[in-house]
């Protein structure tokens, strides 16, 4: 399969903070990338110097085939761009947002307002498309600026926590747009604080924390990294455990954890279902009296905690990061 992206040894240092610290990253063409980490990761500088908005210390980028470094306005044109906040003008209608993006690109009066209104029935905003673009809602303005990075047709759409801020349904609403791009041949970089966002959406996910790779693959590989499936099994209360101890130990993988407070046993297993199943049978066989029983696969919550010891939450990096920036040009 061709690569869409592909980015090697990726560096940006302001002054002595290393941002970015060797970033390797290859998108195969139609697939979904997501780019996960904590505020001050290093998601964002990346997605500046993928769209050629920041010139990298070291390293390369190439999209389609395109140097990024060296030919900035050919890879522009292969590229969408749809930020953390809506890059839309308040005072113009949706229409007219769409249709000046058009424009801009330098399509003519007619093909502009074509392809402007094809873009609002799309993304469903077709009812909106005359109100001012500062009456709509959050969700409503993403939507308005993911149709702008999209007028082009761009190969490539690079998506930049393009759900922060939304509210469940609008979120849900983003996710569908972004699920019908890929179905349609799109190539999506995806950076993301959502781990249910990545794992729904990221055919492969690339963990970064203080500007470095920490870990990569599809999101069930990550998972599968940290272990196998937890089996909890509830116990009568004031049931003697060591019958059911002595069960678990036998067909989960380790020694199993006892929780007095809870009455609860907690084993790592190898196959989650068909384990709990010979479990209970054994259990019961051992006149275990079981009160509930419940598989947990790990998730990427649990993976990242494990990759970094923090959620993705943590602060972003000092102010002093964010000084002049050389634009490509």
């Amino acid at each position: 399969m061709s690569l869409a992206v592909e980015v090697t040894g990726l560096v940006k240092c302001y002054g002595k903070i290393r941002v970015l610290d060797g970033i390797d990253l290859e998108i195969p063409a139609g697939t979904v990338m997501g780019l996960l980490g904590p505020n001050g990761a290093g998601k964002t500088t990346a997605v500046r110097i993928v769209t050629t908005l920041l010139r990298p210390s070291a390293g390369t980028v190439r999209v389609m085939g395109v140097d990024a470094l060296k030919e900035p306005a050919r890879v522009r044109t292969r590229l969408g761009l749809s930020g953390q906040y809506a890059a839309v003008d308040a005072n113009l209608s949706g229409f007219e947002n769409l249709r000046m993006v058009a424009r801009l690109y330098g399509m003519t009066h007619k093909q502009a307002a074509t392809r402007a209104g094809e873009l609002l029935g799309a993304l469903g905003l077709e009812y909106a498309a005359g109100r001012r673009a500062g009456t709509y809602s959050g969700g409503m303005a993403r939507r308005l600026d993911l149709a702008g990075a999209l007028v082009s047709r761009p190969p490539v759409v690079v998506l930049d926590e393009p759900t922060t801020g939304l509210d469940p349904r609008a979120r849900l609403d983003m996710w569908r747009v972004i699920g019908e791009l890929v179905d349609d041949g799109t190539t999506v970089l995806l950076t993301t604080q959502y781990l249910e966002e990545a794992d729904l959406l990221a055919d492969r996910i690339t963990v970064i924390d203080r500007g470095r790779v920490i870990a990569r693959g599809s999101a069930d590989e990550l998972k599968t990294s940290i272990g196998g499936d937890k089996l909890t099994v509830s116990l009568a209360a004031g049931q003697d455990p060591e019958p059911a101890m002595k069960v678990l130990a036998e067909v989960g993988i380790g020694e199993p954890k006892y929780e007095a407070g809870e009455d609860q046993i907690v084993v790592v297993v190898g196959d989650g279902t068909r384990t709990m199943v010979e479990a209970l049978r054994r259990l019961d066989d051992a006149s275990v009296h079981v009160v509930d029983a419940a598989v947990h696969r790990p998730s990427l919550d649990d993976v990242f905690l494990s990759l970094t010891g923090k959620s993705a939450s943590r602060k972003s990096l000092p102010r002093s990061t964010e000084v002049q920036e050389e634009v490509l040009s």
